[in-house]
């Protein structure tokens, strides 16, 4: 749902934040981001490329390996990172830190759900 809008604010079919859109570098209101369903998928896009550059080397390692069962992929790692920040990524392959979010939904759901999709990035 492109025009969706949740109880924190985040927006559109992807969820995104202004925080993160700005970081992006997108300067552009809540309403011109609902209404333009390929403004969200190119913002995706780039969001997916950043955490990927971000990520290289913990997806490099962990791609195809496993942890408590679940394999883990670049997939799942990009909508991890999507989720809860490259950061928040870094700490759980690190130091096991699972970070949830607001509504209580852990990083490593994300990992399991989003897991083994064929992602195209340049």
């Amino acid at each position: 749902n492109y025009k969706a809008v949740n109880t924190l604010g985040y927006m559109g079919r992807y969820q995104f934040g202004r925080k993160t859109l700005r970081g992006l570098g997108y300067n552009v209101s809540k309403s011109e981001f609902l209404n333009s369903p390929t403004l969200q998928e190119k913002a995706m896009m780039d969001l997916l490329e950043h955490n990927q550059k971000i990520l290289k080397r913990y997806i490099d390692y962990w791609d195809g390996r496993t942890i408590g069962g679940d394999t883990i992929t670049e997939s799942g790692i990009l909508a991890a990172a999507h989720l809860a920040g490259p950061t928040n990524v870094k700490r759980y392959f690190m130091h096991g830190h699972n970070f949830s979010d607001a509504y209580g939904t852990k990083l490593t759901k994300y990992l399991h759900t989003f897991s083994g999709y064929d992602i195209k990035l340049n």
